[in-house]
């Protein structure tokens, strides 16, 4: 029976790069794992653990073998008539070769001869010895840290003062331990031990001497007072914020954040939760503006009330725990007021100009060498929102989105979104508010980069919806016609996002409006703006002469809606359709595209059926038909109609045909495919009995005019050929 015992590694370093640490914890120890496992050097029963802290990246895996089991090998030596005489005496080559493998002329009675190809060839049965745990950790730690997916690499001196090193923070200490016994392995100019280090000021004991592999947690807890593992750090963190916010009262709670979570994890060994206050005078600034400058330059929590409003009080992450916390506590509550202060002083000096007085100067500022400033931009998407607005709704709301639109980019060019990127948008609405601009203006400034991200709210008026598909339709068509198209895993101007957010507004508000006509619109609008700034006569103009002149409006249309249905299909098989039913609906592509989450709702139903597989087949042995005719005029001459099945055909799809489409027409698409299913019988009649293509050519005509009206009248809803199996 092999010996097994559980096994940890450990590297200690200098603090590691805070929003990187959980990915290089989780990356060191699948590696270290992996490779332990590929050596046969782990169990089938072996498990992991990782831990990572701003100081170390480790590893405990369980029933880790001393030497893996000796493997079978056979190693393929050459062909029988190289190998061997004609007396079956061993030739020089094959000698030579048994030589190179450890072997020699004893071994030649015991080689096996097997077909290999056309050919018999001479191979050697042989037992591989298995890697010792020493020589297969130290390859799988070597791994480990060569594909840690570090951010930025060092270069650093070790000890000897000739020797150079590159990891992503210099380390200091290396244990590796099976058991009680340590493994004698090596890396980064470090050799194995079975030391480590705790908590820079309140470690009990230093150095931390671990005993066995097992007491890797319990002892730097104990003696070093260290968190080891990056979750329970975690866990820990959210249940002390829990309980100060408690503490506070009046229903507070911290704001959540799984990326500040995250990051305040990587950047404390034992956590400390304290509550600290600022003052009252400072909530007169926007909410999302304190919140922010606490979260990104403080690494702060702040407390909500249980309205979600925020309080004077916010909690701080602290790496030591005195007896005396008020020093910390004070400290802090004087770090985090000139930040604020900057806050409120941006915010206060911004409300001295309005949105308004601001647009002349988004002229000023590039969008695109290609398609000029955010000025150009801005006129653009307001008459794009104007457009959208008068199609969906008429003259006045054309009118407030053409407003909200010309104010939309206004607040880039304040102090405060100068400041902090994050909030424009945010800024501009509290702007507009001050400017005494209406609620449905000003929602739709903010409103109009969303949906931002996946699962991210739409806006939550007409407005803001006019003006974000105006935005985003903007950016695709103007991007698309000067040839910038996302390619492979890149792409830079989040065209695929800018895509999913038309589809959401389309599919989710439902809204009356035909894809192609917003893409005509836009490209329209790209086209005429083009054109007028190709009249001045400096730089830019010839840059937008150019972009005019390399601009196919059919073409990037066609590109573009191409791009859109696919991200429609990729989103639809995301949330659970199956690749026949998107493709079914899809392919037809329909306009409306708020239409189609009825349709697969219909095309769900109508596969449930049990006429449905016998009508799909049907339906794409008529696409391969018509394919094949080419241009086939959907017209059917009754004095044509010789056989009975396929006058029976024939009577039978006129008045099917004329519900089904009545009931398309009043978008119950579920009860029109219904409908169709009763078509069943006469098909299979038709193709049982019927020769669609007849020597005489009027009757194939005929039949070829008889199936695709038939054809017609059954893929209003979907293509159902797609669903044959």
């Amino acid at each position: 029976m092999m010996t097994t015992a559980n096994l940890l590694v450990e590297l200690f370093v200098e603090e590691l790069p805070p929003k990187a640490l959980r990915k290089l914890g989780d990356a060191f120890a699948t590696v270290l794992f992996e490779q332990l496992q590929a050596q046969g050097l782990t169990q089938a029963g072996s498990k992991l653990m990782s831990f990572a802290s701003p100081r170390r990246l480790a590893a405990h895996v369980t029933e880790v073998r001393e030497r893996a089991e000796d493997k079978a090998v056979s190693h393929k030596l050459m062909p029988v008539g190289v190998g061997l005489d004609a007396e079956g005496r061993a030739t020089p080559a094959l000698l030579k070769k048994l030589q190179a493998l450890g072997a020699d002329a004893a071994a030649v009675p015991r080689l096996r001869r097997a077909m290999d190809g056309k050919a018999e060839a001479l191979f050697l049965d042989a037992a591989a010895s298995g890697v010792t745990l020493v020589q297969g950790l130290q390859k799988a730690l070597t791994e480990a840290i060569v594909k840690l997916p570090i951010p930025k690499v060092m270069t650093y001196q070790l000890a000897d003062g000739w020797s150079d090193v590159k990891f992503v923070r210099p380390a200091h200490g290396l244990v590796a331990l099976h058991g009680e016994r340590i493994v004698p392995v090596q890396a980064l100019g470090l050799s194995a031990g079975n030391t480590t280090h705790g908590h820079r000021f309140e470690a009990a004991v230093d150095p931390v001497v671990l005993r066995h592999a097992d007491e890797y947690a319990q002892r730097l807890a104990q003696d070093g007072a260290v968190i080891a593992s990056f979750e329970a750090r975690r866990a820990e963190i959210v249940r002390l914020l829990a309980a100060a916010a408690a503490r506070v009262g009046g229903g507070a709670r911290a704001i959540e954040d799984d990326a500040l979570l995250d990051e305040v994890t990587a950047l404390v060994e034992r956590p400390n939760v304290l509550i600290c206050r600022f003052d009252t005078e400072f909530l007169e600034v926007p909410q999302e503006c304190l919140i922010l400058t606490m979260k990104a330059n403080q690494k702060y929590f702040p407390l909500l009330d249980a309205a979600g409003k925020l309080t004077d009080c916010f909690l701080v992450v602290s790496n030591i725990s005195p007896v005396d916390a008020s020093a910390v506590i004070g400290g802090n509550e004087r770090v985090v007021r000139p930040r604020l202060a900057d806050a409120k002083f941006f915010f206060d000096q911004d409300r001295r100009r309005s949105l308004s007085a601001r647009v002349p100067g988004l002229a000023r500022v590039v969008y695109h060498n290609k398609l000029g400033s955010q000025g150009r931009r801005t006129q653009r998407v307001r008459a794009i929102a104007a457009g959208i607005g008068r199609q969906w709704g008429g003259d006045i709301l054309a009118n407030k989105a053409e407003q909200a639109a010309t104010l939309a980019k206004a607040d880039l060019l304040t102090d405060m979104v100068g400041e902090f990127p994050e909030l424009q948008g945010t800024m501009g609405r509290y702007y507009a508010l001050n400017d005494g601009l209406g609620a449905e203006v000003a929602d739709a400034i903010e409103d109009h980069y969303r949906p931002r991200f996946a699962g991210d709210e739409l806006p939550r008026n007409e407005v803001g919806v006019v003006v974000a598909l105006a935005d985003k339709l903007e950016t695709l068509t103007g991007l698309f016609g000067i040839g910038n198209l996302p390619t492979g895993d890149k792409d830079p101007f989040a065209l695929r996002r800018h895509a999913l957010g038309v589809i959401r507004m389309l599919v989710e508000k439902d809204l009356p409006l035909r894809l192609a006509d917003l893409l005509d619109l836009a490209l329209a609008v790209l086209r005429e703006d083009l054109a007028a700034q190709a009249k001045g006569g400096d730089a830019a103009a010839s840059q937008a002469g150019e972009s005019l002149k390399a601009l196919e409006p059919s073409k990037v249309a066609e590109a573009l809606s191409d791009f859109i249905y696919d991200r429609l299909a990729g989103l639809l098989r995301e949330q659970g359709f199956s690749s026949k039913e998107v493709d079914a609906v899809v392919s037809l592509r329909p306009q409306r595209l708020g239409e189609v989450p009825q349709r697969l709702a219909a095309v769900r139903e109508f596969a449930l059926l049990p006429e449905a597989p016998a009508l799909a087949a049907a339906n794409k042995r008529i696409s391969n038909i018509l394919k094949k005719a080419l241009d086939v005029d959907a017209h059917v001459s009754e004095l044509l109609l010789r056989e009975p099945a396929e006058r029976a055909l024939h009577a039978a799809t006129g008045p099917i045909a004329a519900r089904a489409g009545a009931q398309f027409d009043a978008g119950d698409y579920a009860a029109s495919l219904q409908t169709l299913a009763a078509l069943r019988g006469p098909v299979d009649d038709f193709f049982d009995g019927v020769m669609v293509n007849a020597e005489e050519m009027d009757l194939r005509l005929n039949r070829l005019g008889l199936l695709a009206t038939l054809h017609a009248a059954m893929n209003r809803v979907a293509d159902l050929s797609k669903l044959a199996s």
